[in-house]
């Protein structure tokens, strides 16, 4: 797989770590490389005697951690890296810019990887290409942030990573969100003040967490009104562009259009407009679409998205703060989540039901 390796001005290489790895002290200790991490970024959460016998399986093999530290104290830039994949251009776009801005500020290296293949063994050998690049930490945006094989691979190697957009967070981990529950309740509760009472919802990829929470607020929103959610139709999306193609074409065929459709992003709520127009129908003035995130994608169509301001950019940015805190040690019991504030925008792709 192509790697691009991304570098402020003035950085310099930092040096590798020695000839004895973290799977090693873990061997010799009898724990798993996940608690030789947790003992060597000085996490509380590990029994005495444990800690003990990771420390003297350290001392006993010259094992020098803490290489991101002492390479800060000398001045060189620490590594870390991002592995992606998803299916939205737009979002990863602005995550990049974030990424790649605090990255730049915090004077680090910021390694790129891509993650073409879906299968767990694809995944897993995907996360394993950091291990040459010498990354201290690694930054997992969704849908990835939840894949069980890329999670794996690096507790095992005890590589510190932050997760973002991940619904639950994992013991001892980093993650940044926004409450997507709450952001979707309130962008279904918009539309029922305007007076829709058929309102049609294309559901977000189902690996992810992210979708079903906003399928949950756009629920409880909809039983908050007094209103049958069963009543209200339902098409699967996997946050692309096609699927929300499709799924509108479902939505709008026949006489039992609906008022309003709420997609869970922005990509899918842009092929519901394109749908809309090839239908003859008039957005807002026909039906109604909103979208989620955001994303450029949201203002370079007509009519421009209603949709929720989901901070990608800053989200990435804060990612990185929290990775390189934890790195470079700024404090012994570092926030472990961080949940970003969302915004309802609304723009000229939302009104009143006609009928």
């Amino acid at each position: 797989m192509k790697r691009l390796r991304m570098r402020a001005k003035g950085e310099r290489q930092g040096r590798g770590q020695g000839n004895v790895t973290v799977q090693d002290v873990a061997r010799a200790a009898g724990v798993s490389a996940m608690t030789v991490s947790r003992v060597v970024n000085g996490n509380r959460n590990v029994r005495e005697t444990t800690r003990e016998a990771v420390l003297a399986a350290i001392a006993a093999l010259q094992y020098t951690p803490n290489a991101a530290a002492r390479s800060l104290a000398a001045g060189e830039a620490t590594v870390i890296g991002l592995l992606y994949a998803n299916p939205s251009a737009a979002y990863l776009s602005q995550f990049l810019i974030g990424a790649l801005a605090a990255a730049r500020r915090a004077g680090c290296h910021l390694v790129l990887e891509p993650c073409e293949g879906e299968s767990a063994d694809e995944q897993a050998q995907a996360t394993r290409q950091f291990a040459g690049a010498e990354v201290r930490g690694v930054i997992l945006p969704p849908p990835l942030s939840e894949s069980a094989p890329v999670r794996a691979e690096l507790e095992a190697t005890g590589i510190p990573m932050v997760s973002v957009a991940m619904g639950t967070q994992q013991p001892d981990s980093l993650n940044v969100r926004i409450d997507d529950f709450e952001a979707a309740a309130a962008m279904t509760r918009h539309l029922i003040e305007l007076g829709h009472r058929d309102i049609a919802f294309i559901r977000g990829h189902p690996n992810q967490t992210s979708s079903h929470q906003r399928h949950r607020g756009f629920v409880h929103a909809v039983e908050q009104a007094g209103l049958d959610p069963a009543a209200m139709r339902v098409e699967p999306g996997y946050f692309s562009y096609r699927s929300g193609l499709a799924a509108a074409e479902r939505l709008l065929q026949g006489d039992r259009a609906p008022t309003a459709i709420f997609a869970a992003n922005d990509d899918m709520a842009a092929a519901a407009v394109g749908v809309a127009h090839r239908q003859g129908l008039h957005v807002p003035r026909d039906v109604s679409i909103v979208g989620f995130d955001d994303t450029a994608l949201a203002t370079n169509i007509w009519p421009e998205l209603t949709t929720i301001r989901q901070p990608i950019a800053r989200m990435a940015d804060t990612a990185v703060e929290m990775l390189l805190s934890r790195l470079r040690r700024y404090a012994d019991d570092d926030e472990g989540e961080r949940v970003l504030p969302f915004e309802l925008v609304v723009r000229e792709s939302t009104a009143p039901p006609r009928r």
